[in-house]
């Protein structure tokens, strides 16, 4: 399978120009051949031809896009690459040929968002404190671990914030972890991040709440710094401000990312099959009230985050039906005394006369999908379930697949 491993990287002053050069011209790339697909597409004319010939090789002779020739070839290349597999991705997902979600029509690149630049083999070369880029050089690089096999691309990357990445692309064996028997139901939630079938609940880290204060206080420095008609005319106190703003939430990102990889770890590793409720995060977060708080939870990164290691790992993940009633339902004898409202966080089971914990109760029902299985009295007829894994992987798999996550 191929994974993605990302290091820091670190340009030197003199190196910074001719990044912020390639950025721009593999975005302008993209733009205008974008600008191209999508005035075919409004006159109802077939998809133009030789599209890079006209917004490369062409381009270079003319005197508006003259600069283009400073960078290396190899990145507008990819850039336009990148682009017509994006157009494809768009109208494929339309006619129901791409499964998964639905896929946005490819939008224009903007200089101020995240910048990125693609290089294949021919274009860098890893060494052991660096990695050289055609028309660049040698860029200090900090090799947090090492790469189990030659890359066969780099993406370079630099964020809101001002930092720099270099993310690599390898092929790797899939790894064979231990078969365990053990398998767990995870109901997320708010006042805990996770509640396990097993009765663990892992607290909630907030780290949006947390940093809430100097957000809003860079906010409103930013908000009284001088503007300008363009970014050309932005004041220097505006930038500074805008980076501080940037970096404040580069690092909530980072510790939200650095929790949730943990905890998914932890959760395949110990177990072989797992389950999870399909919450609507997208319109749960229409509630004015608690969009803040389910934003800060993270709870769609760690779905997407915890279905691709069961993946790599070969565990079995069941993504339970969102109608399915698991808080409503008793986790002993399966009968339902109907709905109960948020605030009931305890109640006793008319039937059975068991005590319940309302979030423990949810878990020990997800638990009965785990595996794929469930019992059909307890969990009734009707109900809903994906597998993300048909079996489980004891050997490497031959066929590559590629994990955006890693």
């Amino acid at each position: 399978m191929k994974a993605r491993y990302q290091y820091r990287i670190y340009p030197r002053p003199t190196q910074i120009e001719p990044l912020a050069k390639a950025f721009g011209c593999a975005r302008v790339v993209w733009n205008d051949a974008l600008w191209v697909y999508k005035k075919a597409f409004r006159e109802g004319l077939p998809r133009p031809k030789d599209v890079d010939k006209q917004v490369i090789t062409q381009a270079k002779k003319t005197e508006e896009r003259s600069w283009l020739a400073e960078v290396s070839n190899i990145v507008l290349q990819q850039s336009y690459r990148d682009l017509c597999t994006a157009w494809n991705n768009y109208f494929s997902s339309l006619k129901g040929k791409r499964k998964g979600k639905p896929v946005g029509k490819p939008k224009l690149k903007k200089k101020q968002s995240r910048q990125s630049i693609r290089f294949r083999i021919g274009g860098f070369s890893v060494h052991s404190q660096s990695v050289k880029l055609a028309k660049i050089g040698h860029i200090p690089i900090v090799f947090s671990r090492p790469l189990p096999s030659e890359p066969s691309s780099v993406t370079i990357i630099k964020d809101c914030s001002g930092r720099y990445f270099a993310s690599f692309v390898v092929e790797v064996e899939q790894p064979v972890s231990p078969v365990t028997e053990q398998s767990v139901g995870i109901d997320l939630g708010l006042t805990y991040f996770a509640i396990l079938s097993s009765g663990e609940k892992v607290e909630n880290p907030r780290l949006h709440k947390k940093m809430l204060r100097k957000i809003q206080k860079a906010n409103r420095r930013l908000s009284k710094a001088t503007k300008g008609l363009s970014r050309m005319e932005e004041s220097e106190r505006r930038k500074r401000r805008k980076h501080r703003l940037a970096k404040l939430h580069a690092k909530v990102k980072d510790q939200r990312t650095d929790f949730i990889h943990k905890l998914t770890t932890r959760l395949v590793r110990e177990n072989q099959a797992l389950a999870v409720e399909d919450l609507n995060v997208a319109g749960m977060v229409k509630n004015r009230k608690l969009s803040r708080a389910i934003s800060d939870a993270g709870w769609s990164k760690f779905k997407t985050t915890l279905a691709a290691k069961c993946d790599k790992y070969g565990r079995h993940l069941t993504i339970v039906d969102r109608w399915f009633p698991s808080s409503q339902k008793c986790s002993c004898c399966g009968e339902s005394e109907g709905k109960k409202e948020l605030d009931v966080r305890e109640w006793e089971c008319l039937f059975c006369n068991t005590i319940h914990d309302r979030d423990i109760n949810a878990a020990e029902n997800l638990n009965r999908w785990a595996g794929g299985q469930s019992d059909q009295y307890i969990n009734g007829r009707g109900s809903k379930c994906q597998t993300t894994v048909v079996a489980v992987c004891v050997e490497p798999s031959t066929t590559p697949k590629q994990l955006t996550l890693f």
